[in-house]
Order: C-alpha cells, then structure tokens, then sequence
C-alpha cells in the first residue's frame, strides 16, 4: 500500500561510485523504510520520513569517488513501504546525470591482486571505489550492457558480490574475475604467464607496447640508457620528455616529493605529475629539464607489471609522431609493430581513446586534461542559470570541446593537433559521442576568431548561431569561468600570453592585457607587434623570432654573429618586403626569440615549447638576479631588453642568469600594466591565462608582482588552449541569454 512519504534528490557525480549501496547503509543506521534508485537525473531516495542527520551524510560522508552537487528534500512523494529499505531497478534512462572518469585502483583492490583470494594475480580487479568508466561506456545509463564488459558474462561468484548491497562491489559494472572476465597475454608469447614474461623482457631492454585504459603504451626500464636511447631512436622522438610510472616508493629514490605532490600523485585521477629530478635516470628522458613526470600505476595490470620489475618503467603514449593514442589490438599491432619488441595485450575493448592527464602541484595546474580528469563537470558560475545549451569547438592545436547544459560545462578530453588527419577523425567522433552521450542539443554553436581553423570551419557547418570569439577573450572566460566569477561580476584585467590567436586587427596576438569580462573585453596593453619572418615557420625555427627582436632593436650584428650559419640576408629581404611576415604580438615567440640567443632549440625545436621549456628550466637554476628592462607604456617595447641581452652577452653572463634576467623583466612589464589598471579603479582583480602560464616560475613571478592584488588562474583546466572551448561556450551562453 502506497504511503505519503519524502524525496530526497542527489543530483552530481553520483552513478558508478557506490551511492546507492552508500545510502542503503545510511538508512540502516537511520532505520529509515524506503528504497534509493538511480535515474535519468542523479539518485533518488524516497524514504518513510525526513532525518535531519541522514540528509547531511548524505553529503558529508559520500563515496570516495562521488561527487555531490546538490541535496534537495521534499514532501508529499507516493512511496510503496515495505518493512525495510530497498535498492530499487533503475528508473527511466536519460543523460541529466554525470559520468564518473576512470578511477585508479583502490587499495583494497591493490592488497587483493597480492593476497591470497581467487583475484590473486587477476589484472582486472575493480570494485565501485575504482577501475573503469568513461573508457568503456558506450551509452546512458551506465549499466554493464552499455559497456565494453557487455561480453563477459559473470560467474556465479561476481554475480553474488554484483547483487549484494553490503559487497563493495555492488553494481560495479566491470566487476570480474579469472573464471569469467578479461584475459591477458604476451603477443610473442613462450607459454608461460604473461607478467613474467614482460617483466623479462623490460629487464632485457626490450621495448613493449601495453594496452591500459584509454589506449596503449610503449614500455620500457626507465633505468636502461640504451632502452630509452632506442626508444627514441624507434619513434623519433629525440627530446621531448618521457612519462614515467613507479610505485611510491620507488618514484622517493629519484624525485623530490612534498606533500602536495603526494597527494596528487596518489588522487584516484592518478596523472602524470611533475615533480623535481633526484637521483639518478638517463638524462635522455627529459633532455635539459629539472623535472620528470611521474604516475603511480593505475591498474593492476600496471601494479603487477611493476611489481615483478621492480624498477621505475617509461610509459610514453603508444602512437605514431603527431597522431592520436593506438586503442584496438589489431590496431597496436598495426601501428606499434616497428617500435615494440612485444605486445602485453588483453581482450577488453577500449570505447574512446584517453591519454594520460599531465598536472603538477607547485604551483597547481592542469597541463592535459584526460584520463581521470574527464568527463567531470564544472558548474556554471551565477548568473548562467539561463544559458541555453551550447557546443564550443575550441582552436587548433590543443583542441577540445565544451558543452553548456543544466547549467554544468563539460569540457572534453584532449584531442590534440587538428592538422593531424586521425586527430581531426577523432575530433569529429568526440564531437558526435558527447553530444549522444550526454542528450546534447545545442541551440548556439562558438568558435575561434580565426576563419581556417579547422574547427572554425566545423563550426561553421552545424546550421547554428554561430558566434566567432577572439582567442584572448576566450582565454579570460576559461579563466573567470573555472573561478566561478559571476557573470555580472565586473571586470577584470587579464594577463594573457601565449603564442598565436588571431585579432580583430587581423594581427597575431599572444601577448596582451585585456580589461573585460564575459560580455567583452579592451586590449589595455600589448607586446610590441614584431613581423613573423616565414611565418608558422617561427614556430618551429626559434632563430627566425630573434633575427626580427634584434634587427628592429637595431643590432644586426649579433645576429650576424649568434645565426651566421642562417639564411639571413633572405629572411631580411623577405622583411623588407613584407613577404609572409605577419606581425605578432606573441610572447611565446618572445621566448623562442630569447632560446634562440641562448643558442638553445635556434635552428629547430623537436616539439612545441622546447625552446621555452628548456629557458624556464636555465632560469630555476639561476642565482637572484635583476629583470631585463622594458620601454614603452601601453605598448610594452622589448628593445631596452635586447640590448641589455647584448651587453651580457658581451661580458659572457651565465646563461642561467639571463634566462631568469628574461623571465625577472616580461613578469614585470605585464604586471605593471595589470597594476596600472587596478590602481585607475578600472578593476580589482588579475586573470593568468594563456599557454605561457604552464611555466611555473613566471606564474609564480607574476604573482610575486601582483602582491596585494586578488589574482586568478587556472588550476581546474589548462590554461594553454586546452580550455578555450570553455571561454567561448560562456562568452557564447552570455551574449545568448
């Protein structure tokens, strides 16, 4: 007989984790009559009646991996009471709720792949507090039979723990065992198990590809100079850094780990964190960097292989130069064969491809958002509770894609270069399985400024209002979004630095202060426009940035002197005449143009940002130092610069101290103008945004001169173009409401 009773509506991340078993218990301990069931928009709890105590541990105590946005109570709900408190069937499917990210294995289930139970060795051991989603879900509601587990029937024993409210894996949807799930194996194979067998080969210097979560590795004893040498050598890879995975203990013998990184290392994200070098790994891991990026092995396939290794493993995306992650057997086989020396494969389909996050503690960032990291939602900051549903394409480089819906943004994992063909496959996928996956149906589409990004001109297509942002104006959204500024909330002014976006000038900007908001924005301050000899061109060739910095500062001779060996009287002709030289306010190109000087990366990078990166590390090992001058007011002239740069040069002045004397100088000019702006009442409070804000000592210098002034960054998304999309989803929901 049905009763007038209560409804409790949990509405967040709260499918997958574990909540309604959670809540069964709660009501256990409440003696509450009633029954929980997960539905198209979260949890629904209907209960006898309304206990003050159990509504707030609802939220105070929730799983591990829930996320609870809000609790609402109400009367008057029609409930069937039993004599106790049931876990009823699912309620009608729809995507109102959120998707949990994988999750790295927990500690009961590592100790139980090294204890003595029927899982002993097993390497897909999982229960609801960790293991697989987002890689493996194929459709709304997460339920097994949407997943990649849909094959693998469970036995009796996975049945009876999947059906037991009190078990821990209570509808764990990839719960499974030896007897009825995966299998793993070594492809040569000797006949003998397949950890064994891997480990042996690593400890040998073989190389391995290794399938994991969301795509496949190559492998490889990070201990091993010569492994790692022909690894390299094998995927043309000669100096961007390789990640890599160790236990704990292990990760202690070569990092300095303090406390803010351990907890990171040990999230259940689990990312590749950046952490200071210690002891002793082949330099060819991270040529000329201070830092390794480190992850602890985030499941037992990856703890058993550890464990029989016992020493620290490179894991570096499994994948062709420039395309995105292998996913598929056939696949790896395909593709990795004339890198790997093996395959440690196993026979769980991957549903979408997700590398690795990449972030670091100190100071806090998110470098690539991905595995672990997605699909969590951001809430919309007051005042967006209108916003119709929007899709944000994002740029070109470092894409990604935003949804706006039920006032929660959903920026997707990182897709990557859109010049590659496969990852502009793959953003067109990631395009059409977000909008299914989460019941998208966009009434406003956003998108670069620039009219030949390819996902402009996707945009383009959908037959939406379409609304073009500037670059830099999405990069001040991304920043005041994350930090929930309201959309009401004022102005501010934001540093943004970066490398290229294109201006309503029809310039390439990357180097400005913006005072705005969501609405709109001002260009208050700006680098000098400096021409882009070839123009992509200086993007992999930092010698071309400097022969412009010094030539328009009147010093032609040094770099008669630094690039003698260059094109110069070419190049110089092609400036004269304007000839592909577009003008660019770019302080990435800023950087290059300093590396180059330096003689680092001048006549080609190997991978975006190495010239940058490999300054910023210079400068950390730099004794205190004065900054570099700067003229000019609103245009920030960086001639005083280069002559200061000459005169060192001259007097031989360690490199170290002029990489920091450069970063001193360009953290100073931009905070000035930011300051300035401040002190005329024109804003309280400084946005960072902008790729350039992945380097932690000019992030840090930056606050250093903003002392005093309130100041927000990206730590919930990255600050390089990774969240565009975000900016321009909101910028786009705010001139649509």
């Amino acid at each position: 007989m049905k009763k007038a009773g209560f409804e409790i509506r949990v509405r967040g991340q709260v499918q997958g984790v574990g909540f309604r078993p959670f809540v069964w218990q709660l009501a256990q301990r409440f003696g509450l009559r009633g029954e929980v069931l997960n539905d198209a928009e979260g949890v629904l709890i209907r209960c006898d009646r309304l206990d003050d105590g159990f509504v707030r541990a609802v939220s105070a105590e929730k799983p591990l991996l829930a996320r609870v946005d809000t609790v609402e109570a109400s009367g008057g709900a029609e409930v069937e009471f039993g004599e106790g408190f049931v876990i009823a069937e699912s309620g009608a499917a729809g995507a109102e709720t959120r998707v949990t990210p994988d999750a790295a294995t927990c500690a009961d289930c590592a100790a139980e792949i090294f204890g003595d139970g029927r899982r002993r060795g097993y390497a897909f051991t999982n229960c609801t507090h960790c293991g697989p989603r987002f890689t493996i879900l194929k459709a709304l509601p997460y339920d097994r039979g949407q997943t990649t587990m849909a094959p693998f029937e469970m036995c009796v024993d996975c049945a009876a723990e999947y059906t037991d409210p009190a078990d821990r894996r209570f509808h764990a949807q990839p719960v499974a065992c030896p007897a009825c799930g995966p299998e793993v194996w070594m492809e040569p194979s000797g006949g003998g198990d397949p950890i064994a067998e891997a480990a042996a080969r690593l400890l040998t210097g073989g190389i391995l590809a290794v399938k994991g979560l969301g795509g496949f590795h190559l492998c490889c004893d990070a201990t091993n100079s010569g492994a790692v040498a022909e690894l390299r050598r094998r995927k043309h890879r000669p100096t961007k850094p390789l990640a890599l995975m160790a236990p704990l203990k292990i990760i202690l013998r070569y990092a300095v780990l303090d406390e803010a990184s351990e907890v990171l290392l040990s999230d259940p994200a689990a990312p590749v964190v950046l952490l200071p070098k210690a002891g002793h790994l082949p330099d060819a891991i991270a040529p000329d960097q201070n830092r390794l990026g480190w992850m602890l092995p985030y499941t037992p396939l990856h703890h058993l292989l550890l464990a029989a290794v016992q020493k620290p493993l490179v894991m570096t995306s499994g994948n062709l130069s420039g395309e995105p992650q292998v996913i598929g057997n056939d696949e790896a086989r395909e593709k990795l064969g004339r890198f790997a020396d093996a395959f440690l494969m196993h026979d769980r389909d991957i549903a979408r491809r997700l590398d690795d996050s990449v972030e670091r503690a100190d100071p806090p960032m998110i470098l690539r958002r991905a595995r672990g990291r997605v699909p969590e939602t951001l809430p919309l900051p007051g005042g967006f509770k209108d916003a119709p549903q929007v899709i944000a394409y994002g740029a070109h480089v470092k894409s990604a894609i935003c949804l706006i819906k039920n006032g929660q943004a959903l920026l997707s994992h990182h897709l990557g270069d859109l010049d590659d063909a496969l990852t502009w496959e793959e953003f067109v996928k990631a395009d059409a399985d977000y909008a299914e996956l989460f019941d998208h149906k966009p009434q406003v589409a956003a998108c670069d400024l620039h009219p030949d990004y390819r996902s402009s001109r996707h945009a383009a297509g959908k037959g939406l209002p379409l609304i073009e942002v500037q670059h830099h104006h999405a990069h001040l959204a991304a920043c005041l979004g994350e930090n929930g500024w309201p959309l009401n909330g004022g102005k501010v002014a934001a540093i943004i630095l970066d490398g290229v976006g294109l201006g309503p000038d029809q310039t390439v900007w990357g180097g400005e202060v913006l005072l705005g908001d969501y609405h709109g924005y001002e260009r208050a301050a700006w680098l000098r426009p400096t021409p882009l000899i070839g123009g992509d061109m200086t993007q992999k060739e930092p010698w071309r940035n400097a022969l412009a910095q010094l030539d328009l500062a009147g010093l032609q001779h040094i770099a008669d002197e630094l690039f003698a060996d260059r094109q110069l009287a070419m190049s110089r002709m092609a400036l004269e005449k304007g000839l592909n030289c577009p003008l660019s306010s770019s302080a990435g190109r800023l950087f290059d143009a300093m590396a180059a000087c330096l003689g680092i990366c001048a006549g080609g990078q190997s991978f975006e940002g190495e010239a940058a990166m490999t300054l910023e590390a210079l400068a950390e090992n730099a004794a205190p130092a004065t900054p570099y001058p700067f003229g000019g007011a609103h245009e920030i002239d960086p001639t005083p610069l280069w002559h200061a740069v000459a005169d060192d040069l001259r007097m031989s002045t360690p490199k170290e101290t002029m990489a920091l004397r450069f970063h001193l100088g360009l953290a100073k000019a931009f905070a000035d103008q930011a300051k300035r702006l401040v002190a005329e009442g024109k804003a309280d409070t400084v946005a960072l945004s902008g790729g350039c804000m992945q380097n932690g000592l000019l992030l840090s210098l930056l606050q250093r001169e903003l002392d005093g002034i309130r100041v927000i960054q990206h730590t919930k998304t990255p600050a390089n173009d990774g969240s565009i999309a975000l900016g321009q989803a909101l910028i786009a929901a705010a001139q649509s409401m």
